[in-house]
């Protein structure tokens, strides 16, 4: 891989400033209209999209009609499950996290005049791979090559993707030897954060433990592979970073039993590497509330965090003690959780998606709420907003029906100030949720605090239509797998996304300024 063009970072930095500073403004308006919706204390039902209708829009790369967008917007898919990578290696399935971490000239300058910084560079991209017990993903940087049990070897990782002028570029293996990575977040510096979404005590036969977050560099020669292991072992999600202090919030996915944290670090250079110089992991507790429960929200509803320390963000798991509220007998608690919870510590349901913009953290969880038997924490989710400066958390948005919006997962914010979530849902709906269809969606949020649809999962394929356009994946209905890795170049002009299974990526172009994206 090419050297990182690290005079460009600062357009990365600097993106947050570009942040329409009026769209996250309106918050206050937003949660007050919300408040006011007819008594509810949550959405049941999604306004018409602003873009428009939805309809099957063929992929400018294959020509098959793998997604609905609205009247306007394209996309090139990439980077499929199966596709050679630059090493000739098939490029490894359950794709997942991804974020734009920063700029590079390409091999050999294959495209762009003398001179043209824009045309002559491309955007570099790091994906996750939500993959368990698998053949390893042959990387540059290896973590675990050890038995993790029955024969079988950590399967998970990272690739990295090149998109320039001309769409899609390059797709190479970065990060072998990891488990489960689910999501992840980008730093300020240009590096990606990738998470393992495991809670066990095991060893490979190697010695090794999983359930940390790694630190995957844009050259991937450079990435050590080494586990920052301050930043706890649970059952990570993501992470994003408050550029102004340096601090890394992380949530938790462990249903009714997950913290929210936050990770100070001692070297705040904004390095990379510089997360290897440990810091202090913290859980957040609700001033003045021992164990806040929030399983359930309403809109609106506004809780004040205090942070304190966890001795031990390493410890192993523990088996819950007899009594602890909605969960199954036996089930376990992760070491930081339990340490968290003795000392006060809240609950989410479980935490997925984080993602910071203009001084706050938008916070996903994906199950908050009341199912349908009257269960704590099997709900159809809840946006949260935490102000940083302030740090008051507030629930933006509750989806009270899976019409609203069907267990969010990954969240991201535009340049512009548009809230976007990737929907999971646990048990997707059968026959047609909505009038396009079957098939998950990706769900924005208006200045008014309403949800609507962007865009829908409409991969459904035959082994002719697959053949015709080169792929090697089984046939079959993916309309139901879940989008993830969400996320907008730093100027705002292309959205990147996946579906997970069967993997694909897609860069999606349009004319966003007719919405709030």
């Amino acid at each position: 891989m090419q050297p990182v063009d690290h005079s460009r970072r600062q357009v990365l930095k600097g993106s947050a400033a570009a942040m329409a500073v009026g769209a996250i403004g309106s918050l206050g308006a937003l949660y007050t209209r919300q408040a006011l919706a007819a008594g509810d204390p949550t959405r049941n039902l999604p306004i018409p999209s602003p873009y428009g209708p939805l309809s099957p829009v063929a992929d400018r790369t294959t020509g098959l009609p793998l997604l609905q967008l609205p009247r306007g917007f394209s996309y090139r898919s990439f980077g499929w499950t199966g596709d050679l990578m630059g090493n000739g290696q098939p490029c490894p399935d359950k794709h997942d996290g991804m974020a734009v971490v920063g700029f590079r000239r390409p091999r050999g300058d294959r495209f762009g005049r003398r001179g043209d910084r824009v045309r002559g560079t491309e955007m570099v991209l790091i994906r996750n791979h939500e993959r368990g017990g698998a053949a390893p993903i042959d990387a540059p940087a290896m973590y675990d090559t050890g038995d993790i049990g029955g024969g079988q070897f950590a399967g998970g990782g990272t690739t990295t993707l090149g998109y320039g002028a001309r769409g899609w570029q390059t797709l190479e293996p970065s990060l072998g030897g990891t488990l489960v990575n689910c999501a992840g977040g980008p730093t300020p510096w240009g590096t990606w954060l990738t998470c393992e979404e495991i809670k066990t005590n095991a060893a490979s036969s190697t010695g090794h433990k999983h359930g940390y977050v790694f630190e995957v560099h844009p050259d991937a020669e450079r990435t050590s592979g080494q586990p920052l292991v301050a930043l706890g072992r649970f059952s990570h999600e993501a992470v994003a970073i408050d550029p102004n202090t340096g601090f890394v919030y992380l949530t938790e996915d462990d249903r009714n039993k997950s913290g929210l944290y936050r990770f100070v670090p001692n070297d705040r250079s904004g390095r990379y590497g510089s997360l290897q110089n440990g810091g202090r992991l913290q859980a957040a507790r609700v001033g003045g509330q021992q164990n806040a429960d929030l399983v359930v929200a309403s809109i609106g509803a506004e809780y004040k965090l205090e942070w304190f320390d966890v001795p031990d963000p390493d410890l192993d798991s523990i088996v819950a003690p007899s009594g602890f509220p909605d969960i199954s007998a036996g089930e376990t608690l992760s070491g930081p959780f339990a340490q968290a919870w003795s000392e006060g510590g809240l609950r989410m349901s479980r935490g997925e998606g984080i993602w910071y913009s203009h001084g706050k953290m938008f916070i996903v969880d994906t199950s908050c709420g009341l199912g349908a038997d009257g269960r704590k924490g099997r709900g159809n989710g809840t946006v949260w907003v935490l102000d940083l400066a302030t740090q008051k958390l507030r629930a933006l948005f509750v989806s009270g029906h899976q019409l609203a919006a069907h267990n969010p997962d990954n969240v991201t914010v535009s340049p512009r100030g548009g809230v976007l979530l990737c929907e999971d849902p646990d048990a997707a709906p059968a026959g047609s949720p909505d009038q396009y269809g079957p098939g998950t969606r990706l769900i924005g949020l208006t200045r008014q605090g309403e949800s609507f649809y962007f865009c829908k999962n409409n991969v459904e394929l035959t082994s002719a239509q697959i053949a015709n356009a080169d792929k090697a994946i089984p046939e079959g209905d993916y309309r139901e797998s879940e989008f993830t890795g969400a996320c907008w170049d730093p100027f705002g002009r292309t959205m990147f996304v996946n579906i997970q299974t069967p993997g694909i990526t897609f860069a999606i172009t349009g004319p966003w300024l007719r919405g709030p994206m």
